[in-house]
């Protein structure tokens, strides 16, 4: 009985750190992820690289986090590997940095954490405000999960099961190794897996050399989940987490054997602390950056060997990525349904291919690059197109309402879509143009103005197609949220502006128009991307009673 107890207790406390740790980055993710495209893909050195990758992980309490961020834009083109795998190992300090404050006692705390975090979540209606509260609530949930956890270890601690597994840990440093690879692994935190093993050495519930095996094997399973995640990724995508794999795995394995070496044959001592375990931490982390940052542009050709990129017939890089709708899947309606998802998404991404360039074009007004985006609007026409054959095409007959709904949802999306890329070749595109050729420039707090809507945009692509995919509801209500914030910026953009106007700013006046124009065009394509929340919104309930609802009873009525 006493087992199942402990049993539990701890499934309680390890569940409850991994919901905090999750919430506190989703705060900060909805709060700051539209910035993170630029301070990842900027050019620096590796040093700098390394720094912001320290940064991010601090700042979202996750080095996978980072990782798989940093795949994502190396699979899309903008960011470059040796770049990228700096980046990541930064965040692999970044989160150990993490775990040497939140090991601290910092039970004091709790309760103001609590409480000024859940004022500003309950009762403040800003954004941001909201998500600091979040962020707060979460850090106090994460300083409330390691006290349940070592709550939970009081009572076994002195029976006899729990010092003969804790011994034959110490004793096998593999096995130990092993299980703290697993664990890491399984509970996609590494914060939070190590977190646990800290406190298992400061209240003495397992001897410090089993922590240290332990925590080895956390720093090398870590690095198993961005390789996981990034599975379906472009080879370019996978490339950084697989090279980071093999750096760390091999770093912890040879500190494993050397340590518990040196260990017994007492060439070096410890202090068997939960500190002593946390310093161990950084400072395998710290010596894995140092040794590793000179050989990442090296590794590069070892991987492009490892995972090559594809070829077509011919030799020949691919270029736009085809059509995926398949006829066949006429016989299966929830196959042809799936087909009708990837298919948009490839259209999504075709129009994120033309949009996310813009503030470039803006500044350089280069023709080619124009010319460019604008080609890419006929590669979108030919999608909606297909989607709009395939859908008309699909028997009647064995399909059910539900996925004939679905699908007639999916053509309305690619309308959007399609209305979305015209939106940059017919609107953006032009205005770009237009500023090049009159020769004039955004104030500098216009164009800061303009730069965050299109960040905050190109994140909300991003949800928009995680939405497309999923169904979430939560994800679709976030989208929508968004919608409103991008809106609010607009208005705020347009009220500053005329502000600037009034107190005499000549780079105003000469790009008022094409600063208002550019505000409403940005606001109509972040409408049309949003666009894919609505039926799922409306499905469970979620839309007010007003014009968009009407005409979601008139869709469904014809």
């Amino acid at each position: 009985m006493a087992i199942l107890s402990f049993l539990t207790s701890l499934a309680g406390a390890v569940m409850l750190l991994l919901f905090a740790v999750r919430m506190v980055r989703t705060g900060i993710e909805r709060s700051y992820g539209a910035t993170f495209q630029r301070l990842l893909t900027g050019q620096r050195s590796l040093v700098q690289a390394s720094t912001v990758g320290i940064g991010m992980a601090i700042i979202l309490q996750s080095s996978a986090a980072v990782a798989l961020l940093t795949s994502g834009f190396a699979a899309s083109g903008l960011l470059s590997f040796t770049s990228g795998l700096a980046i990541v190992l930064g965040g692999d300090l970044g989160s150990a940095l993490i775990i040497q404050l939140l090991s601290f006692r910092l039970d004091w705390l709790v309760p103001v954490l609590l409480a000024v975090g859940g004022y500003l979540f309950v009762k403040t209606e800003a954004k941001k405000a909201r998500q600091m509260g979040r962020i707060l609530m979460g850090i106090a949930f994460i300083l409330i999960s390691l006290r349940f956890l070592r709550e939970a270890m009081d009572p076994i601690r002195e029976s006899a099961f729990l010092p003969a597994i804790a011994e034959y840990l110490a004793r096998d440093y593999i096995t130990a190794f092993l299980v703290g690879t697993a664990l890491a692994f399984v509970m996609h935190s590494s914060v939070a897996a190590i977190l646990m093993c800290v406190t298992l050495v400061q209240i003495e519930a397992i001897p410090f050399a089993a922590g240290l095996s332990l925590m080895l094997g956390g720093n090398c399973g870590s690095a198993f989940i961005p390789v996981w995640l990034s599975r379906t990724m472009a080879p370019s995508g996978r490339r950084i987490p697989l090279a980071n794999l093999a750096l760390r795995g091999t770093w912890s394995v040879i500190c494993l054997i050397g340590i518990n070496m040196a260990q017994r044959t007492g060439i070096i001592e410890m202090p068997e602390t939960g500190q002593a375990l946390v310093s161990a931490h950084l400072l395998f982390n710290a010596s894995l950056l140092i040794l590793a940052l000179p050989f990442c542009g090296a590794l590069r050709g070892v991987m492009m060997r490892v995972l090559p990129d594809p070829v077509v017939s011919g030799g020949k890089q691919p270029g736009l990525p085809v059509s995926v709708l398949n006829t066949d899947d006429y016989r299966q309606p929830q196959q042809a349904i799936t087909s009708l998802k990837r298919e948009l998404l490839r259209m999504s991404d075709l129009v994120g291919s033309m949009f996310r360039p813009v503030p470039e074009l803006y500044q350089s007004g280069d023709s080619a690059k124009i010319k460019a985006v604008k080609a890419l609007d006929t590669e979108v026409n030919a999608c909606l197109s297909g989607i709009r054959s395939y859908v008309a095409g699909m028997p009647t007959e064995g399909m059910s309402e539900e996925n004939a709904k679905t699908a007639r949802d999916l053509v309305e999306y690619a309308i959007r879509l399609e209305t979305a890329g015209d939106v940059v070749d017919e609107r953006l595109a032009a205005l770009a143009a237009s500023m090049h050729k009159k020769g004039v420039q955004f104030s500098k707090e216009g164009w800061t103005e303009i730069t965050r809507m299109h960040e905050v945009i190109v994140a909300n692509m991003q949800l928009a197609s995680n939405v497309l995919i999923s169904d979430d509801l939560e994800s679709a209500r976030l989208l929508s949220l968004e919608k409103t914030e991008v809106k609010r910026m607009e208005r705020d953009s347009r009220k500053r502006h005329l502000r600037r106007l009034q107190h005499g700013a000549s780079e105003s006046f000469e790009t008022s128009d094409i600063h208002l124009e550019t505000l409403r065009a940005l606001r109509e394509f972040n409408s049309h991307i949003a666009a894919i929340a609505y039926p799922i919104l409306y499905r469970n309930g979620q839309l007010l009673e007003t014009r968009l609802i009407q005409g979601m009873h008139e869709k469904e009525i014809n």
